[in-house]
């Protein structure tokens, strides 16, 4: 026998950790056979596929969400990923997501509109520093549109549940048309939940809450019809959404009663970005507007504007000096918000560091508390009554109408069951504590994506920046998935294990796990932190350019499992077409630039 070559029946062995290459015959062609129970099992050999290795197939991805996160899935995938068949999904009628919601009185973004949009489409002609929710809802329908993101909506569609199957390697979703009211199951090979972190508002676990027979409604579901000048009106919570209603019906209210246990910290601004936030619209001059209209001008407004978000993250930390130095100047700015009724501070200034709960601007929020028509109430709400509240105190409050400020679920899972049988649902995997690989998927949870899903978010930076580089990183991944023809991926349980040890290490060094109630902790003191990423938005976005795929398991297509199948019949497409440039990394050496020099995958 020629060297290097083996009988066509030699038969594989099952070989150890400890076997050693050397050991090992180099094998042409052989028969794989794996052993069951002491028994061989023959499978096929291992034929070459007929296709060039650059032949992709077809991917068909559901996005769960159009806010901010589905949209931009919803674009960059299809341009990234070649043969993706990409569907987003939403219960509301149109995109927009908490834009499309939220309609309360005063709603509007507490960062400057500039920085709060997309940056390969952003819009020059902001009315207002920081935008009022339909004009933010408006610019996002604008960038859907200008996209073609409406070929791929579904409105009025309902998630109601997603069950993997195993043997085809397919999500199953049963959808609810809204309009219609009817069901019906769609098939895909990836879910990508893009739900945002605040998807599912509720009203408080309150006794009684079923009794009152006045107006009641959530900040999140706001009756336009509902006119509160005049009336008696209470208002619950005094997060973000509390924090903007207080003082825009304050004016108009003939008694407010506001309802805070928690003390809370007011900022002037996020980044020191300028003068800050008032109650009034801070409109932008006209010649401002219109010297935007130079490309390179309004570039450079950008990135002084944008760069300063990136220049806060050092006050998340324990006893640092922009903490110090932030509770410093938060506390002077509070007094001289709160001078008609100085008692009021001692009952809100928190104990807790800033930073510890997320900061809210929240400009007329301290004045109105000081207002002669408001009850700021820090005793605990006892039960609710037909024509008002009873507080643990014994006094009852007779209104018209409550708001309930109390924010949406905490905890992160998502609305709906996410179930792979003999593993069980998402919700379990995810209690007590939410578990993920960098904020984008769970193990044994195959072809399942969360965009900003728990740990994924990076403090400092800005949104729509952090999702544009996890949809880039989702769309790495799937454009492999294509390309090497896998079937099914889900991360390793150890790199996932290490992936939380680094986080809880980083974060306890933070002063997110101080005793504050938060979004990132679920509302635990003291609990595990699954709000933030475990470091600053640069450093989550260089995470992300670098991907280590070897924390991922993978399957693939082809029947044999062979790694290397998609290598296909060792042509690539380009050279079974006549004509076609084969040289395109030719170019002028002026126009080449060795840093991404032969790495572009298109």
């Amino acid at each position: 026998m020629a060297p290097h070559q083996i009988e066509p029946d030699v038969v594989v062995p099952i070989f150890s950790k400890h076997t050693q290459q050397t050991d090992l015959p180099h094998l042409t062609n052989p028969k794989v056979q794996t052993e069951t129970n002491g028994h061989f099992d023959h499978v096929k050999p291992f034929e070459l596929e007929d296709h060039p290795i650059d032949e992709t197939i077809s991917l068909r991805v559901a996005v769960i969400g159009a806010g901010l996160s589905g949209i931009n899935a919803g674009i960059i995938i299809p341009i990234k990923v070649p043969g993706v068949d990409l569907i987003v999904f939403d219960k509301n009628a149109d995109v927009g997501g908490t834009w499309f919601e939220n309609v309360y009185p005063g709603v509007r973004c507490d960062i400057p509109a500039h920085v709060y949009q997309s940056t390969f489409s952003p819009n020059t002609r902001w009315t207002e520093e920081y935008a009022q929710g339909h004009e933010i809802r408006e610019y996002w329908q604008s960038v859907a549109r200008k996209y073609n993101l409406y070929d791929r909506f579904q409105g009025n569609t309902k998630v109601i549940g997603a069950e993997w199957n195993g043997s085809d390697a397919k999500w199953t979703l049963q959808l609810k048309d809204l309009k219609s009211n009817t069901e019906r199951k769609e098939y895909f090979d990836v879910v990508i939940t893009a739900i945002g972190r605040f998807n599912a508002w509720k009203l408080p676990d309150i006794p009684g809450i079923q009794d009152y027979e006045g107006h009641l409604r959530h900040a999140s579901n706001w009756d336009k019809s509902f006119e509160p000048t005049g009336k008696n009106v209470a208002v619950i919570g005094n997060g973000a959404s509390g924090i903007q209603v207080v003082p825009n019906i304050q004016k108009i209210v003939k008694r407010l009663d506001h309802y805070a246990r928690s003390p809370t910290w007011l900022a002037k601004s996020f980044a020191a970005e300028g003068q800050g936030r008032n109650l009034e619209p801070n409109y932008y001059p006209k010649e401002t507007i219109d010297s935007f209209d130079d490309p390179a001008n309004y570039l450079k407004f950008r990135k002084e504007l944008e760069g300063k978000f990136f220049d806060r993250f050092g006050s998340v930390f324990k006893n640092s000096e922009k903490n110090i130095a932030a509770r410093e100047d938060f506390t002077k700015l509070m007094a001289e918000r709160l001078q008609k009724k100085p008692e009021i501070l001692d009952a809100i200034l928190p104990d807790f560091s800033p930073n510890c709960r997320r900061l809210t601007p929240g400009p007329g929020y301290l004045e109105a508390l000081t207002e002669d028509n408001v009850n700021f109430i820090r005793t605990p709400i006892a039960r609710f009554t037909k024509t008002g509240i009873i507080t643990a105190d014994g006094i009852e409050r007779n209104v018209d109408a409550i708001i309930c400020c109390t924010g949406a679920n905490r905890d992160m899972h998502p609305p709906f069951s996410i179930t792979v049988p003999k593993v069980g649902t998402l919700a379990q995997a995810w209690t007590p504590d939410t578990y993920t690989y960098l904020g984008t998927a769970t193990p044994s949870f195959p072809n399942l994506l969360f965009i900003q899903g728990p740990n994924g978010t990076g403090n400092s930076g800005t949104v729509p920046n952090q999702v544009e580089t996890q949809v880039t990183y989702i769309s790495q991944l799937l454009r492999k998935v294509t390309q090497q023809r896998i079937r099914t991926f889900s991360p390793s349980k150890a790199a996932t294990d290490d992936f939380v040890a680094y986080s809880d290490a980083f974060f306890a060094k933070t002063v997110w796990t101080e005793n504050c109630s938060s979004w990132a902790n679920g509302g635990r003191p003291g609990g595990r932190i699954h709000g933030h990423w475990p470091g600053s938005a640069s450093h989550v976005n260089h995470v992300r350019k670098n991907p280590r795929w070897e924390d991922w398991e993978w399957t693939y297509r082809t029947e044999t499992g062979n790694r290397f199948a998609y290598f296909g019949n060792g042509w690539s497409a380009k050279e079974l077409v006549d004509g076609s440039d084969r040289t395109l990394y030719l170019r002028k050496p002026e126009e080449v630039d060795l840093r991404s020099y032969h790495e572009e995958w298109w």
